[in-house]
C-alpha cells in the first residue's frame, strides 16, 4: 500500500484551510495528487487548477464520481466531500504533491536543466555518463522518461506538477540515486517543479523562443531565472558563453560553476575525428581527455556542461573520461543517419533561430562543400521568429523551405514568413510537402555535401489540421539516401519546386 497522510497535515503543510465536509466523511487520508479528473479515485486527492483553456473546477464533480474523498478548491464548491481550500491551486499542486509522496527530490540527486536549446542533450548525456560510473539513474524530458534504464510514458517535456513528484517518487522506490531533468520555461511559469529540491540547476543559453507564451524576452529570461531563485539549489552550473548566462551568474548568490571560455569547466581542445570528436576539458577536478561520439562544436558545449553536472553530483573524473566513449546518442540531435557514404545526412531537433544558425556552423566544422538546410517553422507557436529563422538559414548554401509541425496553419503562410528572412545570396527553394522537401534536398547534394534536416529531430508524427500524420525525418532521410543509390534518375520526377 503506498503512503498516505491525513488532509488535515496537508492543510498545516501550505497552509490551507478544509472546509465543506461531507456527512460522516471525517478526515480523508490522502495516498496521492492528483490534476487530472480521470486520474481520480479512492485516496486520490483531486486539485483543481485553472488552465489556459480548462478549469479544473468544472471537474470536481467527475473526481467526486470516480471516489476522491477530497478535493483542493480556490473556493468552496460544495462538493459533498472535504475540501480543502487555499488561494492559488496551481501554486498549491506541486507542494501537495511532494508533501504526500514525502518529499522525493530529498532523497536523491536531481540536476534540472533549463535553456532554450540544449536541455535534452545535456540530460540524456548526463544519464549516459551517470549510468557508465555505475548509478542507477533517471531521466525525464522531451523524448522520453526513463527509470533506470526503463522508458516509461511520457507526454511533456517536464510534466505537471503532481506526475512529476510521483515520477520522482517512483524512481526513489526503484533505487534511483540521481535524476536528469529538463525544466522549460512553460514549467516554471506554470509552478510543475515547485517544491523540488534540485542539488544542481544548470543553465545552457537563452534565444528567441516561445514568445507567444512569454512575451517578451526579458519575461522568458525572467521564468528561467526562478529555476535558480525560487528553488532549493544546491549547485548552480552556468553557460559564461551565453550572454543571458553570464548575466544570470553575476546574479546567482549560491555556490556556481561557470562553463565556457572564462568557466571553470571549458573545452581547451577539440578536434572532429571519425564519427565523432576528441576533446579534452579542463575543471577544478583535473582534466579529463577522451573520444565521444557526438559532432558539432555546439554539441561539445552541451557535453562540457553534462561533465559539470556529473562533476559537481560527485562523480569522479576518472569515470567521466572513461564515460565518454561510450556516450548514448540522442535522438534527433545532431544525429547522423547517412552512415558512411559520401553525401552526409544529419537530422537535428533545432527550431529556433539560434539553433539553426549553431547546426549549419556545425556543420561547416565538419569539412563539408556545401551544407543543405530543409528548414520549416511550427504552426500555432511564436510567429516572430519565423524570419529569424529564415535569416538564421541563409548560412547554408540551399535552404528548402518546407512543412514542420503545422498545427491548425496554413503551411504555405508559414513557409512565406519564414522566406521573408531569407537573405540574397542564399538560393531558397520552397517544397511543403516535407517527404519531397528531404528527397529533393539529397537529390541537390553531391559527395562531400552535408544535408541537414532540421526542426522535427526524433518526433514520429507530423501535426497538421488536426491530425497526427506518422513522419520521421529520420526514416525519410534514410528512404531518400537508398533511392538516391539506385536509381540514377532519383529525383527528377519526385514534384517540383518554386522558387
Amino acid at each position: 500500500m503506498p503512503p498516505s497522510s491525513p488532509l488535515s497535515s496537508l492543510a498545516d503543510a501550505i497552509g490551507g484551510e478544509i472546509d465543506g465536509r461531507g456527512p460522516g466523511a471525517g478526515v480523508p487520508w490522502i495516498s496521492d495528487v492528483t490534476h487530472d479528473s480521470r486520474q481520480a479515485g479512492p485516496g486520490i486527492l483531486f486539485t483543481a487548477i485553472r488552465g489556459q483553456r480548462h478549469d479544473g473546477h468544472d471537474h470536481v464533480a467527475d473526481a467526486v464520481r470516480a471516489g476522491s474523498p477530497a478535493v483542493c478548491v480556490d473556493h468552496p464548491t460544495h462538493s459533498g466531500v472535504a475540501e480543502l481550500i487555499v488561494a492559488d491551486t496551481r501554486s498549491a499542486l506541486g507542494p501537495l504533491a511532494a508533501e504526500v509522496h514525502g518529499h522525493p527530490s530529498r532523497a536523491m540527486s536531481v540536476v534540472g536543466v533549463t535553456g532554450t536549446n540544449g536541455k535534452t542533450t545535456v540530460t540524456h548525456n548526463i544519464e549516459s555518463i551517470a549510468a557508465s560510473a555505475g548509478l542507477t539513474v533517471g531521466l525525464m524530458g522531451t523524448i522520453t522518461t526513463r527509470i533506470a534504464g526503463k522508458e516509461v510514458e511520457s507526454k511533456h517535456t517536464t510534466p505537471e506538477a503532481s506526475d512529476f513528484q510521483r515520477t520522482l517518487a517512483t524512481m526513489r522506490a526503484r533505487g534511483v540515486s540521481l535524476v536528469a531533468c529538463e525544466v522549460s520555461s512553460h514549467a516554471l511559469a506554470l509552478e510543475r517543479v515547485s517544491a523540488t529540491r534540485f542539488s544542481v540547476a544548470a543553465f545552457t543559453n537563452l534565444s528567441h523562443d516561445h514568445l507567444d507564451f512569454h512575451g517578451d524576452m526579458a519575461s522568458y529570461l525572467a521564468a528561467k531565472r526562478r529555476l535558480f531563485t525560487e528553488h532549493e539549489v544546491g549547485i548552480a552550473v552556468v553557460n559564461l558563453d551565453d550572454t543571458a548566462g553570464a548575466e544570470l551568474a553575476r546574479e546567482l548568490k549560491g555556490e556556481l560553476i561557470g562553463v565556457g571560455d572564462s568557466g571553470d569547466v571549458r573545452v581547451i581542445a577539440q578536434q572532429p575525428v571519425e564519427s565523432g570528436t576528441q576533446l579534452r576539458v579542463e575543471t577544478p577536478w583535473g582534466v579529463i581527455e577522451g573520444k565521444a561520439p557526438v559532432l558539432g562544436v555546439f554539441n561539445v558545449a552541451n557535453l562540457a556542461m553534462a561533465i559539470a553536472c556529473c562533476l559537481v553530483s560527485g562523480i569522479g573524473t576518472e569515470d567521466v573520461a572513461q564515460s565518454l566513449s561510450s556516450l548514448r546518442p540522442v535522438p534527433g540531435r545532431f544525429e547522423l543517419v547517412s552512415g558512411s557514404d559520401p553525401i552526409r545526412i544529419i537530422v537535428d531537433y533545432a527550431h529556433t533561430p539560434d539553433g539553426i544558425k549553431h547546426a549549419i556552423e556545425a556543420a561547416r566544422s565538419l569539412g563539408s562543400a556545401r551544407v543543405i538546410a530543409v528548414v520549416g517553422a511550427g504552426g500555432d507557436r511564436d510567429r516572430e521568429k519565423r524570419p529569424l529563422m529564415g535569416s538564421a538559414s541563409s548560412g547554408a548554401d540551399l535552404v528548402v523551405v518546407t512543412s514542420d509541425n503545422p498545427r491548425s496553419e496554413d503551411p504555405a503562410q508559414i513557409a512565406d514568413e519564414v522566406l521573408a528572412g531569407i537573405e540574397g545570396g542564399t538560393r531558397p527553394l520552397t517544397e511543403l510537402d516535407r517527404t519531397l522537401a528531404v528527397h529533393r534536398a539529397v537529390a541537390a547534394a553531391d559527395e562531400g555535401d552535408i544535408v541537414l534536416v532540421l526542426g522535427r529531430g526524433h518526433e514520429p508524427f507530423q501535426e497538421a489540421s488536426g491530425a497526427l500524420i506518422p513522419l520521421d525525418d529520420r526514416d525519410i532521410a534514410r528512404r531518400a539516401l537508398q533511392e538516391r543509390r539506385e536509381s540514377p534518375d532519383f529525383g527528377t520526377s519526385s514534384g517540383s519546386m518554386s522558387q
